[in-house]
């Protein structure tokens, strides 16, 4: 129970340190883009989008300290701990300072050929460019001291850091417009938060694992294991990303430019629901890689608990998408977009949910120390997918885009539940209540799909489901599930229920 309701707060401020800079950004970015004007703006755009491509420098060893600190902690080697975290930081300290000279070299390069910029603009940018580069070491620091903030299971601290830094990398570009559009100090300014930032959060990894930077171990012996670890949590990292984007790049090649834009809309609005997952996964990826070493059962209901609560709270939010599609998109675009994308967004819709419950036995494969698994059932997806999406296109348009991408997330699933099962001790591996279910989860899906009267689709979300989370719950929780729940429960507080029920 302690640890469900520690679990529990580490999920919410994941969801809120992911949530708020999201919030922040839609109030900021009209702002700087009437501010900087559109070539400035699409500049400090790109900067934010390579910051994210170089920040992979660390080659996954952010995740994968978290993962083999928890490790350690679950088998008690706590001793190993300081070796593991400086040894991982000199890496990538060394892999940040590699990323920085890259794209320091490249900036000319990128600057008057690759991106085109104005000549006007063009000493402006590679002065910003610069200084971005001089980013990379703190970005890449940053996310391995992160790691060890999680792997101790300190998501507060870890998203009272992200949150504010998130925020300042909006507010610092506004804060400047008064004085000016010059991007080069933008940039340096930036340069010094991230800085700050980092130093902070070597801060409270030395709080919260006391002594660990006083005398720095350099041990060629766990390099090895966790770069190794790291780098397919990269290479799986880099190939979820290319499957999740795949598809608007074939339907421009096959279709056409006004056919991604009716496809990308629904995409972006319906694919806001993986941040629940995400912070769910976050939070129990630590426990996963602490908990399997030592006591199998209970991370196996750890496992269990996560796939319900992700599929008993986002499945009437999906059926709500389903049934009320068509009005939406046109509240939302308009009629033209209503006629052409809501099919899409009720297909892509599904494959979102499929994918979002999905993400527990990725986070728990991972977590065990088998990134390499996941990597591998990517790399094999990737010329399926990309067959299927050309044929599908050809003969249904976005649609059958949105029928390829949701057909991929299914499959990827299934293998997903099924590695996750053979990890599982035997009397917690059956999928069969799972898979009822996902049966009727799927029928109430196609009902709300079907043409129908308002009132019809009202009353199915309204009544199918509510129905369906008691029943699911019901189906899928274990009494030890629901001693768990009564025991929380605001009766038992007020008398109604005994203290031994």
């Amino acid at each position: 129970m302690r640890h469900s309701r520690l679990l529990a707060r580490d999920a919410l401020w994941n969801l809120v340190g992911t949530g708020a800079p999201v919030a922040a950004a839609f109030f900021a970015i009209p702002a700087l883009t009437r501010g900087l004007g559109a070539d400035r703006f699409g500049v400090l755009a790109l900067a934010w989008v390579f910051l994210g491509y170089f920040s992979l420098f660390d080659l996954g060893l952010g995740r994968a300290l978290t993962q083999a600190i928890s490790e350690r902690y679950g088998r008690g080697e706590i001793e190993e701990v300081p070796a593991i975290i400086s040894t991982s930081l000199a890496v990538m300290a060394a892999l940040g300072l590699l990323g920085a000279t890259i794209a320091a070299v490249a900036a000319p390069l990128l600057v008057t050929r690759v991106l085109k910029v104005p000549l006007a603009l063009q000493a402006e940018t590679q002065r910003s460019f610069y200084a971005l580069a001089a980013t990379i070491p703190t970005v890449v620091l940053t996310a391995g001291l992160r790691g060890v903030l999680e792997a101790r299971h300190r998501f507060d601290l870890s998203n009272a850091l992200r949150i504010p830094l998130n925020l300042l990398m909006l507010l610092v570009p506004l804060a400047v417009l008064p004085f000016g559009h010059d991007l080069a100090l933008i940039f340096s300014l930036l340069l010094v938060v991230r800085t700050v930032a980092m130093m902070v959060h070597a801060y409270f990894v030395n709080r919260v694992i006391p002594g660990v930077f006083v005398r720095p171990v350099l041990r060629r012996d766990i390099l090895r294991p966790v770069l190794t670890l790291g780098s397919w949590m990269t290479v799986s990292s880099l190939l979820s990303a290319l499957l999740a984007t795949l598809d608007r790049f074939v339907i421009g090649a096959a279709a056409s430019l006004s056919a991604v834009t009716y496809y990308t809309a629904p995409y972006e609005a319906v694919t806001k629901m993986w941040v629940l997952p995400g912070a769910i996964s976050g939070a129990l990826f630590p426990e996963f890689a602490s908990t399997f070493q030592r006591d199998q059962v209970r991370g196996a209901r750890l496992y269990r608990r996560g796939v319900v609560a992700l599929l008993l709270i986002l499945f009437p939010v999906t059926l709500a998408i389903v049934a009320g599609a068509r009005v939406g998109l046109r509240l939302w675009l308009g009629p033209v977009f209503a006629d052409r994308s809501t099919i899409v967004l009720q297909v892509l819709a599904v494959g979102v949910l499929i994918n979002s419950i999905a993400y527990v036995p990725f986070s728990m494969i991972q977590g065990v120390g088998r990134p390499e698994l996941a990597a591998r059932l990517h790399l094999i997806e990737i010329g399926p997918f990309v067959a299927l999406l050309w044929v599908l296109i050809a003969r249904f348009g976005i649609t059958g885009a949105a029928i390829a991408w949701t057909a991929r997330c299914t499959i990827d699933s299934a293998v997903l539940f099924a590695i996750a099962r053979r990890m599982l001790p035997r009397s917690h591996a059956s999928l069969v209540p799972l898979a009822v279910a996902c049966a009727v989860a799927g029928v109430l899906l196609a009902l709300a799909a079907l043409p129908s009267a308002p009132i019809v689709r009202v009353l199915l979300v309204a009544i199918g489901g509510p129905a369906f989370v008691i029943g699911g719950a019901s189906l899928l929780l274990d009494s030890e599930d629901w001693r768990a729940i009564v025991a929380r429960s605001p009766f038992r507080r007020v008398g109604v229920l005994p203290a031994g029920d």
